[in-house]
């Protein structure tokens, strides 16, 4: 099912608007992640994004294609496809963009859109951020925060509930 979209763009599309955010002097928050069986979590930490790009900058939000989260997370995920996936996350208001990244990780996209700032869960640290990933944010010179971490939401979770519920 191809779901209408508006705020689903290609890394070409995204960069153009990243390039009119920057002539206007508005910022740009990036984060990125599957965002699969989108739960409170997910919302709350996309809330706190957008709000760290003020009232006139942005949050895009690059979200991981079907192939690499099968690489991350096993080959039963996502349980979404993509498409629905990105179909979710365009319904969000706090949401204002966003591209499917085909690769395991964010590099290239860092480097095309120069985030101002970055955004991730506090189950992260700059430890744990993939060291290439870390390199492209501080070449193109972007902050990166971490958010706190919504304790008792996990897709994982979430995941074996279903399953549990589906035996009684």
């Amino acid at each position: 099912m191809n779901l209408p979209n508006p705020r689903l763009m290609t890394l070409r599309q995204a960069v153009q608007a990243r390039a009119r955010l920057r002539r206007a002097g508005r910022k740009l928050v990036l984060t990125n992640g599957v965002f699969d069986l989108l739960h409170p979590g997910h919302t709350s930490y996309l809330d706190q994004s957008r709000k760290l790009a003020g009232r006139n900058g942005r949050l895009f939000v690059a979200l991981n294609s079907d192939r690499s989260v099968k690489e991350l997370k096993g080959p039963l995920r996502p349980i979404l496809d993509e498409r629905s996936r990105a179909y979710n996350l365009g319904q969000l208001r706090s949401v204002d963009g966003m591209v499917i990244f085909r690769s395991s990780r964010l590099t290239r996209e860092i480097l095309a859109l120069r985030p101002d700032l970055y955004v991730k869960a506090g189950d992260y640290t700059l430890a744990t951020l993939d060291p290439g990933e870390r390199a492209a944010l501080e070449a193109v010179g972007a902050k990166i925060k971490f958010l706190p971490f919504l304790r008792g939401f996990s897709t994982t979770a979430l995941i074996a509930r279903i399953k549990a519920a589906g035996a009684v």
